[in-house]
């Protein structure tokens, strides 16, 4: 405990409890990440560190915002690749730093739902690494064991969470950097699937493969992120509409077959970890099978080892072509082996046929199932990687560079200790949208208990959204700042028509018929019936609040129109929802 009795471990769900009870306040809370963050100043955790002037704003936002708010008062890091309205981004390299005027589309999101943002985190440069020493702001520490590393390229994200800097931190994965870092400092990485976090305002790795994380302590805190941070945006190119489904137990969890390799000083206690959380999760009430992991070896080689690496150079090559030597010297190395010539039309078509066939067998042998592995099979000293910068960074990448090829969704867990103060991890791997199987699978091996969805829990009304409102929209603001949550995508009874309203600007009007009707994509939400007066008061005619009939035949609360302005309006039900009018 600090000296203002916070733990070191922030958590969303404390600091609720905390301030609900008026024992702590925000500012209390930040005088504090702002106290650790300078006593760990050689860590090299940051780029911006957290310092008063530039969170002020954010704290007194809070004034003018409902307590009720999902993250209110909740602080978070920021990496370096992402951006942060009027604070530099930098990507780990100060000659590529640009100042942007707005927030990354996760960052404004999380934001609207209340929490601060504490400042910006060290990195592997471009987010090119797995080991957290490339870069020129210094090698961050691992947080346990200051002369190992800490796993990259998030890991100043990593680190400030294990440090009690700020609760929850945002991170990048493209090859395995939202899980490495995770399972070195004895975190949550919680990777979702490809599209379902926007990834407009962060700088590209491999844009195809790129996804924004999180880093928390409880898998609790990384799903009440991921339902704030989930949803389509239509002003980014990747977004997807990947729906967030309740937890549910997997029909079998995977496990692999033959004998794992192990690697580093530590190899033969990360075998012994690996033995350990497999009898672990032979105990839990699943079915178990055995399978042959080669099929996500010749995956992730595809990852370095083709052209995919290319798709690096295309997003940074031109800025290292024109500034020589201005890229650390090892990530420029690897930037390089991506650039003209390496990687001809025919290999990349080849590359792409067979990661094809790859993505076949993953989504048939996946089917309702999960897969176990260990998060890294060994760990390195800061030194043993400054002797060895390429090979030890391959190593770390052996159980994860298979992910995103795959479209993968997946959260990294600790598994224990490999050693004193050396945590172990392992990662729990489920085709894309299931991140309700890993959630629930992760759960029952960590012993935690995830609280019910937001439809379920007591004091909340939910409340089907069809046009402005949803995510990605410019009302969506709105429901945040009455405290609502996205629960998920779902649609109508087939007896509905979608009108576009001749109003400025357009919106939609739901209105229920008689026969004849369709189903209409919806949003659920739940919104706190505290707030939900003030927010059916502000909704103009001829729309308004009624009972909206879903396709499961469940009844919600939701927007509807009024029948004569059936009459000026634009019939629209053929495109079956908002989401698909241009």
């Amino acid at each position: 405990m600090s000296r203002l009795n916070i733990p070191l471990e922030l958590t969303v769900d404390w600091l609720r409890e905390q301030y609900a009870s008026g024992n702590l306040t925000p500012e209390q809370v930040i005088e504090e990440v702002i106290r650790r963050a300078c006593e760990d100043e050689g860590m090299n955790i940051w780029i911006v560190p957290p310092e008063r002037e530039m969170i002020q704003p954010y704290l007194e936002r809070l004034g003018t915002m409902d307590q009720f708010l999902p993250l209110w008062g909740v602080p978070f890091a920021i990496k370096d690749n992402m951006d942060l309205a009027g604070t530099p981004t930098t990507a780990g390299c100060p000659e590529f730093a640009y100042m942007p005027d707005r927030h990354a589309a996760v960052v404004e999101r999380l934001i609207a739902a209340g929490a601060i943002p504490v400042g910006k985190t060290n990195l592997d440069q471009f987010a090119t690494g797995l080991v957290g020493t490339r870069g020129p702001y210094g090698e961050t520490h691992n947080a346990l064991q200051g002369d190992w590393i800490s796993g990259g390229s998030s890991s100043g994200s990593a680190v400030a969470v294990a440090r009690g800097h700020a609760a929850f931190a945002l991170g990048t994965d493209t090859a395995g950097s939202g899980r490495v870092p995770a399972a070195l400092n004895r975190l949550v990485g919680y990777k979702p699937s490809l599209g379902a976090w926007p990834t407009k305002g962060v700088v590209p790795a491999c844009a195809s493969l790129d996804c924004v994380t999180v880093f928390a302590h409880t898998l609790q805190d990384a799903k009440d992120v991921d339902q704030q941070a989930r949803g389509f945006d239509q002003t980014d190119p990747w977004s997807k509409r990947v729906p967030r489904l309740q937890a549910k137990q997997p029909d079998k969890l995977f496990l692999p077959s033959k004998p794992l390799d192990f690697y580093g000083p530590l190899a033969e206690a990360y075998r012994k970890a690996w033995d350990d959380a497999v009898e672990k999760i032979r105990a839990l009430p699943i079915a178990i099978e055995y399978i042959d992991y080669e099929w996500l070896a010749q995956a992730a080689a595809l990852l370095y080892e083709g052209p995919w690496v290319a798709e690096r150079w295309a997003s940074i090559g031109g800025f290292v072509e024109a500034r020589p030597g201005v890229a650390f010297p090892v990530t420029e190395q690897v930037l390089r082996s991506g650039s003209p010539g390496k990687h001809d039309a025919a290999s990349v078509f080849k590359a792409m046929h067979q990661l094809q066939e790859l993505r076949m067998r993953s989504n048939e042998l996946l089917q309702g199932a999960v897969l176990v592995m260990p998060t890294c099979g060994g760990t390195w000293t800061r030194a043993q990687v400054a002797a060895e910068p390429i090979a030890s960074n391959s190593a770390m990448g052996l159980y994860t560079n298979h992910c995103n090829l795959l479209d993968l969704c997946a959260v990294a867990v600790p598994a224990g200790d490999a050693a004193p103060e050396m945590p172990f991890g392992i990662t729990l791997f489920a085709l894309s949208a299931n991140e309700h199987l890993v959630e629930a699978a992760a759960a029952s091996f960590l012993g935690e208990e995830l609280s019910l969805p937001a439809a379920e829990m007591a004091g909340n009304i939910s409340v089907a959204v069809c046009g402005l409102h949803m995510r990605g929209y410019p009302l969506e603001k709105q429901m945040l700042s009455f405290g609502s949550r996205f629960v998920r995508e779902a649609h109508t009874a087939a007896k509905y028509q979608l009108v576009k309203l001749p109003t400025v600007p357009a919106k939609p009007g739901l209105l229920k018929k008689s026969d004849g009707g369709h189903t209409i994509e919806v949003e659920v939400w739940e919104m706190p019936v505290s707030s939900f007066g003030a927010f059916a008061a502000l909704i103009p005619a001829p729309l308004g609040i009624g009972k909206v009939e879903l396709a499961d035949g469940t009844e919600v609360s939701g927007f509807i129109c009024e029948g004569y302005a059936e009459a000026g309006a634009e019939d629209i039900t053929a495109f079956g929802g908002w989401k698909h009018i241009k």
